[in-house]
């Protein structure tokens, strides 16, 4: 029987949980991996640090239209695949200073020799670094082939609200970051963070909504993750962490947990104590279960656990997780008919239907069954 796959956040396919969308910018093609509820605004927050122009600055178009902040991404009719034209103007581009409507790319020797003989242009003071870090709030420091980071970052202390340090080849984190007091956002993907890493300095930032330490070397997390209680989301996917801490349960507020491609065997049953968690996933791992405790997460949306071991799931998911819509499932040892025996199961079967039906009618041959992944019993 023909398998298909429906596996969100794979640009191969229209995924139900996220999308992926195409930004051209400067040149170059940006993939953002998205949820299609989410709004344009938080797609401007999301290509901030890819290219460092900060959201007031950003135009989206599509299709010949400006793109509204306040709408979703799907109100928008933007899909997997779409296309989207950024355009810089009016804002400020960290890097280069203010960017004008009718300023002129000149190379720099050239503008050097003529910058006298334009009389129509201003010249447009540029901000060294760390006045334009305090004066935005936005440290943007990737791939700047960093081993530290830099000391004048800690001047910028409690105006700073988002550090951005990924691509680079750090493999610490200072305790002078307790400086930072007001630091909202923390990225640190792809650097070379193991398990020796120092997290004292981090557990004191009580505003960080967002952690992402995705793409290092890390085997284990602190329990002092505990007390980063503003947390948001947090992501650590391609590493290689054997599981997460108990207190995990601390972080309440906690909405998307994103720890696939790890070597996680094992989930603490203290994960149900996030009752906040909208979107988790677990999979590219060692799974073959998930704690009876998970049943809790009751605000639960999406849940990936592809590639795993998985025999079955927790005997009330589908009783208790009420918004539950996305369940992906490819690559396990559950089957359709498996699915079928979960208390709860037809008002699951329901909702997703509901909410995926123009997706499921636009493959050829639609089925009605299930199929997010769980083989089917021929």
């Amino acid at each position: 029987m023909e398998e298909r796959s429906v596996t969100a956040g794979r640009s191969e396919h229209n995924g139900e949980a996220t999308i992926t969308v195409n930004v051209k910018f400067s040149g170059r093609s940006i993939p953002i991996t998205i949820s299609p509820d989410s709004t344009i605004t938080d797609l401007k927050s999301l290509l901030l640090p890819a290219t460092n122009v900060l959201p007031r600055g950003q135009k989206l178009i599509f299709k010949g239209r400006v793109l509204e902040d306040s709408l979703t991404l799907t109100a928008s009719d933007l899909n997997n695949g779409s296309k989207i034209m950024l355009v810089a103007s009016q804002g400020l581009h960290q890097g280069d200073g203010p960017i004008l409507k009718k300023a002129q790319v000149v190379p720099k020797s050239r503008r050097d020799d003529h910058s006298s003989s334009r009389s129509d242009t201003k010249k447009v003071p540029v901000k060294n670094r760390l006045e334009r870090w305090t004066a935005t709030g936005v440290i943007a420091l990737s791939e700047c082939n960093l081993k530290a980071i830099p000391d004048e970052v800690w001047a910028c202390g409690s105006s700073a609200r988002v550090l951005d340090c990924s691509n680079n080849s750090i493999q610490n984190l200072p305790v002078k970051i307790t400086s930072l007091a007001g630091l909202e956002k923390l990225f640190l993907n792809a650097n070379e963070l193991d398990e020796s890493i120092s997290w004292e300095g981090l557990t004191t930032l009580k505003h960080l909504t967002v952690l992402s330490l995705n793409q290092n070397h890390l085997t284990t997390l602190p329990a002092l993750l505990g007390s980063l209680t503003s947390l948001k989301e947090l992501h650590v996917s391609n590493n290689k962490l054997s599981g997460l801490p108990n207190e995990i349960g601390h972080l309440t507020q906690l909405e998307v947990l994103q720890a696939n491609n790890n070597r996680m065997s094992t989930i603490t049953e203290f994960i149900g104590k996030c009752h906040s968690l909208v979107e988790v996933d677990f999979s590219s791992n060692f799974l073959s279960e998930l704690p009876e405790t998970f049943s809790s997460l009751s605000s639960l949306k999406a849940l990936h656990l592809s590639n795993n071991g998985m025999k079955s799931l927790p005997s009330k998911l589908f009783k208790t997780c009420l918004q539950l819509t996305t369940l992906d499932l490819h690559n396990t040892e559950i089957t359709i008919d498996i699915l079928r025996k979960f208390e709860g199961w037809n008002d699951f079967d329901e909702r997703r239907r509901s909410k995926h039906q123009k997706q499921l009618d636009f493959r050829v041959g639609v089925s009605r069954d299930f199929d997010e992944g769980a083989d089917k019993n021929e």
